[in-house]
């Protein structure tokens, strides 16, 4: 049954809802962005050697040729740029705008591949682009003259453009490799990039001994700084792209990737619960056209073009 692994992307949809809050706990506790992305993605590497040398020692050995070039590529922008902007956007936005921006990188893969690859799409591709953007208009209620944050938008829109890229490079070929040996590959050249922009030794000892409030509801409760990390490691990337993975293995990368668009409403929702951001009627409309519009965006690409990875984030 081709759908039986719907359940596992709702799980790993979750992982990541909860994963976007955590994140705000611990960069709002002193973490710097950087330091953070180097954290994550230096802590899943490590886990990931570990778990390849027990079960798939095969994922270990990294693939030649074009392939290795585009791993590269695949780590320091689908994963090192990717994380870092995001982390950015979701310190310095609204929880819900930041992952309203990085979900319309679907749309520009769409618009690449129609302007760029001169694709044939079909008409609903700009149906789909301008009820994307409307809906955005809507969802953040920019009439409303909320305080505009330039760095934070120019991140989020970074994200797009770099899940953009994690998309367009799994087309270009990663995608034909081992799942686990493409993460592992795409990790440790995130990890080795970002250890040299913002190293792990300059994250302070003493930080990650200290309690992070957990803000907003939950501003009464609070957490060590390093049981947030391990948690943004774990929870928030191992197990929800341990998920996809297997349900990869039963589902049409196209059904997951609709399925996982649940994570830009379920952080919009978590915003309102969690840090009290605003969620008028017009802002949930505004949400829901955001998601149809990516949804008719992409489904106007050819079937055999739709296969793309899922988020890291």
């Amino acid at each position: 049954m081709q759908t039986r692994g719907v359940p596992l992307v709702v799980l790993s949809a979750l992982c990541l809802v909860v994963n976007a809050g955590v994140s705000r706990v611990v960069l709002r506790a002193g973490v710097d962005a950087g330091l953070l992305t180097t954290a994550r993605v230096t802590g899943t590497v490590v886990l990931l050697l570990a778990a390849a040398a027990v079960c798939r020692r095969s994922a270990l050995v990294p693939p030649g040729g074009r392939l290795l070039v585009l791993l590269v590529v695949h780590g320091a922008i689908g994963v090192a740029a990717l994380q870092w902007t995001y982390f950015v956007a979701v310190d310095r936005l609204p929880v819900s705008l930041a992952l309203l921006l990085e979900y319309q990188a679907p749309v520009l893969v769409a618009l690449w591949a129609r302007l760029v690859q001169r694709e044939s799409v079909r008409p609903r591709l700009w149906w789909g682009l301008a009820l994307a953007v409307l809906g955005l208009a809507a969802a953040t209620e920019v009439w409303q003259g909320a305080r505009f944050d330039l760095v934070g938008v120019l991140a989020g829109v970074g994200a797009a453009l770099t899940f953009s890229a994690y998309f367009l490079l799994g087309e270009a070929g990663v995608g034909a490799v081992d799942p686990v040996r493409v993460m592992l590959w795409s990790f440790l050249v995130a990890a080795v990039a970002m250890n040299l922009l913002a190293p792990l030794g300059a994250l302070d000892p003493g930080l990650l001994g200290r309690t992070a409030p957990m803000l907003g509801a939950l501003d009464g409760l609070s957490v060590p700084v390093w049981a947030g990390l391990a948690w943004i490691v774990v929870v928030g990337t191992l197990v929800p792209f341990g998920l996809i993975l297997v349900a990869l293995t039963s589902t049409p990368a196209t059904t997951v990737t609709m399925v996982a668009m649940l994570e830009p409403v379920g952080v919009a929702v978590l915003g309102w619960a969690w840090f009290g951001e605003s969620l008028s009627p017009v802002a949930i409309g505004g949400i829901l056209a955001v998601v149809v519009g990516i949804l008719l965006a992409q489904s106007a690409r050819r079937p055999h073009l739709q296969t793309e990875p899922p988020s890291l984030v």
